[in-house]
């Protein structure tokens, strides 16, 4: 992958989008944006509601990962991207590795060959049953996530051994499956009723050299470029022992300068949460695998949407052959909503299809510009002062937008407040904010394009003294949040206001703090490379002719 190549991301769902929804937020809340921009009611919810008691959810999960949608028809709940269609059972067994084998291999799906172990299996019987397996082999917890406790490749004995100490000793996952190592290419295939709505292919994490850097500046340079999606940004290429130990049996130091064009693999899992990397192989990946990947879901009632982990063998005498290694009925789907490479799948659209066919095709929401402040919509929840909140509805038809540079006296906070009574009360979205000494931008957009473009007149018509000297129309082509909002960087009309300030103020002082921090990291790992160090005398040799001429 080039240092500047990332993913084609949806134009309806882009970074700025999904900027304050990370990891599962980002499963939620794409989903639900794309039944709210239908016209749905929306509603979030703390995990102490009683809509929820009969779903079976795990996890912490603080507010923003509950939530329902309801039309004239209907209603439906979620926890995240699964809906309750989806049964309890069938969640149960999708969760628990040993059970999915069964119910797979009973169905004709074909699996690795293992066996799951419950917690009062000796380590003896464990590495009895491997002898009749044959090595390599994998072990893993049955009822894990995120590739937590997963140990690859396990090649003897005493690998075995150490492997059943890490996980059941340290990790304390004492219930885990044994299995056959299948080593080629591993996908993450989503999907929903009959159809596979998308496949990409998790590769390990991994740096590519350019003949210049290190490794360890490698992974920096990939880490930028990690940072720049919605769904990698949080999930870096953090160091740790396993990268370390990965990269010497490679023959490798951290301070290795691999050579130009040079894949560098950092660790055996794919998962995206431990940097691995979402290459997106929808429209390639053949058919036959595809309907592993719906068949796999078949074989267990009442599972019509979810993920399946699929891996295609590559070894010589079992070239090609695919094995289904993992069922995911509460998948995370942000690598297929912002890949590393390939085109973005629009998997909320097709989830939305499936639980509400009555909306199909009635609201194209990839032209969509609206959202709604996720962050203001869930303070209710997070401050514990409601168990369910209402969003409000998402303006449905043709959206006009402008956008004004106004200039004049006309950063008084009353001015700004009195605009907002204007905006709503013609049912406007957008806001207002303060820009540098005697300018504002506002911005308001509404399905009436008469109201929009009368705005401008109510600009310049607050009655009580703010002077407006000129108005400037631009383009605007971002998106537009539902309600009016007014963007004042610190105002101190009162006490309230003050404490707000001083909150935004101290987040304002963290978020420099942590740039700084990184920015200090970035320089000590410049200086601390090789490639800094040989330099040197270069360096000394150039300051001193500079300082002599």
């Amino acid at each position: 992958m080039k240092d500047n190549q990332l993913g084609i991301s949806l134009p309806h769902l882009n970074n700025d989008i999904v900027r304050n929804a990370r990891k599962t937020r980002l499963d939620a809340f794409s989903v639900a944006l794309e039944g709210w921009r239908r016209g749905l009611k929306l509603k979030w919810y703390t995990k102490d509601s009683e809509h929820f008691e009969n779903m079976v959810i795990f996890g912490v999960n603080p507010p923003g990962r509950l939530f329902s949608l309801t039309s004239e028809k209907q209603t439906h709940y979620f926890f995240r991207t699964r809906g309750d269609l989806v049964s309890s059972e069938a969640v149960e067994i999708g969760s628990e590795k040993d059970d999915t084998k069964i119910y797979l291999g009973k169905a004709g799906v074909p699996v690795p060959k293992g066996k799951g172990f419950e917690a009062e299996a000796t380590n003896e019987e464990i590495i009895e049953f491997a002898d009749t397996v044959g090595f390599p082999l994998v072990l893993k917890p049955t009822n894990a996530s995120l590739g937590n406790g997963v140990v690859t490749n396990i090649k003897n004995r005493e690998q075995l051994i150490k492997a059943i100490h890490y996980v059941r000793r340290e990790l304390e996952y004492e219930e885990v499956v044994l299995e056959q190592y299948v080593s080629g290419k591993e996908y993450r295939v989503y999907v929903v009723g009959d159809e596979v709505v998308a496949a990409y292919n998790r590769v390990p994490a991994n740096i590519m050299g350019d003949g210049e850097h290190t490794i360890e500046e490698l992974i920096d340079i990939k880490n930028a470029i990690r940072r720049k999606n919605a769904r990698l940004n949080s999930c870096l290429i953090h160091m740790d022992v396993e990268i370390l130990e990965f990269i010497q049996e490679a023959g490798y130091t951290l301070e290795s300068v691999p050579e130009k064009d040079k894949v560098i693999y950092l660790r055996e899992k794919t998962n995206v949460s431990s940097g691995g990397d979402p290459v997106d192989v929808t429209d390639t990946l053949p058919q036959e695998y595809k309907d592993i990947a719906i068949n796999a879901l078949k074989a267990i009632d009442d599972f019509p949407q979810g993920g399946v982990d699929i891996i295609v063998n590559d070894r010589e005498d079992l070239k090609g052959e695919a094995v289904v290694i993992e069922l995911n009925p509460t998948a995370q789907i942000g690598g297929a909503l912002f890949p590393i490479e390939g085109k973005a799948r629009d998997i909320p659209k097709a989830i939305i299809d499936y639980y509400f066919p009555e909306t199909k095709g009635k609201v194209d929401t990839t032209k969509s510009r609206v959202s709604f402040n996720l962050i203001n919509v869930l303070e209710p929840l997070e401050n514990r002062a409601a168990l369910e909140v209402e969003v409000a509805p998402a303006p449905i038809g043709e959206l006009y937008i402008r956008k004004y540079i106004v200039n004049g006296n006309v950063q008084r906070y009353n001015y700004h407040k009195w605009l907002k009574r204007q905006a709503l009360a013609q049912n406007l979205h957008g806001y207002v904010k303060s820009m540098v000494f005697d300018e504002i931008e506002v911005v308001v957009a509404g399905t009436d394009q008469k109201a929009v473009e009368g705005f401008k007149e109510v600009i310049k018509g607050y009655p009580q003294g703010s002077e407006v000297t000129r108005i400037k129309e631009e383009d605007y082509d971002s998106f537009i949040t539902v309600g009016f909002e007014i963007s004042e960087r610190y105002n101190t009309n009162n006490i309230k206001s003050v404490q707000h300030a001083l909150r935004r103020m101290d987040k304002d002082l963290q978020e420099l703090r942590k740039k700084k921090d990184r920015a200090d990291k970035d320089v000590r790992h410049i200086l601390n490379s090789t490639s800094w160090k040989m330099t040197g005398p270069v360096r000394k040799l150039k300051s001193k002719e500079n300082g002599s001429s």
